[in-house]
């Protein structure tokens, strides 16, 4: 390969044509354990049962038009001349020993989403290619693997021993290799070599949809050659310009970039292991290690880390990937220790390693630069960090959404005038904010807390249209009212909602027994409130806090 090649995009097209039926085959396929395996089981041992039904031709149905299709097949089916599209009753028709499967496409989805993250181990640049295909950007990473070849085969034959059909290819663009994939899989095409290694194929395995393809049959453009031959402004013409830009990134004439399932991290380390390991002892000294790489790595750029994700990769294919966020850049590996601790402590799913990892990555997603600040003479600095350290290690453990801080709002929206907001990310914030202060020697205006719905009471009657209640009925005890104070009047922000709000008239009310409530009325009499014939109702009441 020439050093020009180098610096060229390298794809890898990854297709597993067989997907729906081959994730039922890995649950179900062995031993018969679904209940269509067991209706048809009859006499003789579990395991030559199994066999037989291991045999038998296998199809998934899709709804396609009123009529169930066949969506996917096996080699056993397709050996019988059963194909994609077919009719249900035609294919029973011609097997009528058929295993029948309905398709899933969310758990099909699922299980795509799953192997690209088992792909992550080989490029961070992992992109979906619906319906059961994935593009690898591997630019720059197959020597680590050997070769693209070697890649190549890894790659294949790790899938093959899960039980998946798959086929592979690389080539400079993406939509060459996607053509490789369906017509000549294990192709590796060298730079500048994409247009003589699809040129014989035919124009269908462009995938350019049906109406295309027939127009260039149509044409006498049968190959994919025919149609390079002729001139693309003669392409853009006929077939418009979409056909003719695929057209020319599958000959390597320039190329779409693909859409990684997930950003690139800002730094990234990992440990691969011949022997996979699996005690709790080996997973913390691994993440400890690779917490010191990544720590220096970061330190020569003056950047610490504000979200680390720690991927666990099994030697079965499954990945476990666990993130801890911090309020303030980490720039210390036993910061990182500890968090990550607590959060595998705390997991309600505990971290299964199965037969063992034989990778650990661990990756900055979220730097920032670090800022010096003076830390020997300022205690309030000390107990900031300290304070930090705490919401982070509480967050680690019971999820960073869980541990707020209260900001004040401008706005007279009683449930409007604080907003919770996390506490690693508005620490800072939350401990510059003014909020209003209390009258000395008076009662407080308002709650302390509210309801986080105002509940309906049931008021009979008011000293004066809108005037305070004598007394009221709430969660089905009666309270009479034996001191008020207001109203307390708000009107709702008209600007921000079309008017289905009403106007509040706030009260603080002590009844009998000494209980202080804060109630409101919903709305004006002869206002706001009408009933349905227009005429005026009386509003609603609520209890919104209690006072202490």
């Amino acid at each position: 390969m020439s050093a020009s090649s180098v610096n060229r995009r390298r794809i890898l097209s990854l297709w597993l044509p067989r997907l729906p039926i081959d994730r039922i085959q890995r649950f179900f396929g062995a031993l018969g354990k679904t209940k269509a395996f067991s209706s048809e089981v009859g006499t003789g041992s579990r395991e030559e049962n199994a066999s037989k039904q291991k045999d038998k031709p296998s199809i998934v149905v899709i709804k396609d038009s009123n009529a169930l299709v066949i969506h996917a097949l096996d080699k056993a089916a397709e050996r019988l001349g059963l194909h994609i599209g077919q009719p249900l009753a035609n294919a029973r028709a011609m097997c009528p020993d058929l295993r029948v499967f309905d398709a899933d496409v969310v758990a099909d989805a699922k299980t795509l989403s799953d192997i690209a993250d088992w792909c992550d181990r080989f490029t961070p640049l992992v992109a979906l290619d619906p319906p059961h295909g994935l593009f690898l950007d591997i630019t720059g990473c197959a020597h680590l693997f050997g070769g693209e070849a070697a890649l190549l085969q890894t790659l294949v034959r790790a899938l093959a021993r899960q039980g998946f059909a798959v086929s592979a290819a690389i080539a400079g663009t993406s939509v060459c290799a996607r053509t490789l994939t369906r017509q000549t899989p294990g192709v590796i095409v060298a730079d500048g070599g994409e247009a003589a290694a699809i040129d014989r194929f035919p124009v269908s395995a462009l995938g350019a949809g049906e109406a295309t393809t027939t127009g260039l049959r149509r044409a006498g453009l049968k190959t994919i050659g025919d149609v390079a031959s002729r001139s693309p402004s003669e392409i853009t013409a006929r077939f418009g310009a979409r056909f003719s830009t695929l057209l020319a990134h599958a000959l390597g004439q320039g190329d779409a970039p693909i859409s990684p399932r997930k950003p690139l991290p800002d730094y990234i380390v990992e440990k691969r292991f011949a022997e996979p390991i699996a005690t709790d002892t080996m997973i913390a000294m691994t993440l400890s290690q690779l917490a010191d790489t990544l720590i220096a790595s970061m330190e020569k750029q003056g950047k610490g880390a504000r979200r680390l994700e720690a991927a666990f990769f099994r030697t079965d294919g499954v990945v476990r990937a666990i993130m801890v966020e911090t309020g303030r850049p980490v720039t210390r590996s036993v910061v990182i220790d500890r968090l990550f601790r607590e959060r595998l402590d705390a997991l309600a799913d505990p971290l299964d390693p199965g037969f063992g990892f034989d990778m650990v990555r661990l990756s900055a997603s979220r730097t920032e630069v670090v800022v010096q600040e003076q830390r020997d003479l300022d205690a309030h600095v000390h107990d900031n960090d300290e304070l930090a350290a705490l919401i982070d290690r509480i967050a680690a453990r019971i999820g960073g959404k869980r541990v707020v801080v209260h900001l004040p709002q401008d706005t007279h929206i009683p449930e409007c005038a604080v907003l919770a907001a996390p506490a690693q990310h508005h620490l800072a914030a939350a401990q510059k904010a003014e909020w209003p202060d209390r009258v000395e020697s008076e009662p407080p205006l308002r709650p302390l807390r509210l309801f986080d719905q105002p509940e309906l009471v049931t008021v009979p009657f008011a000293t004066v249209p809108d005037g305070p209640p004598h007394q009221f009925t709430w969660r089905r005890a009666k309270h009479a009212v034996v001191r008020v104070e207001g109203p307390e009047r708000i009107a709702m922000e008209w600007w921000r909602q079309d008017g289905k709000q009403l106007t509040r008239d706030y009260f603080r009310i002590e009844d009998a027994e000494g209980l202080r409530f804060w109630i409101f009325r919903d709305g004006l009499y002869e206002g706001e409130v009408f009933n349905a014939d227009g005429e005026p109702a009386p509003p609603k009441w609520y209890v919104h806090g209690l006072f202490a």
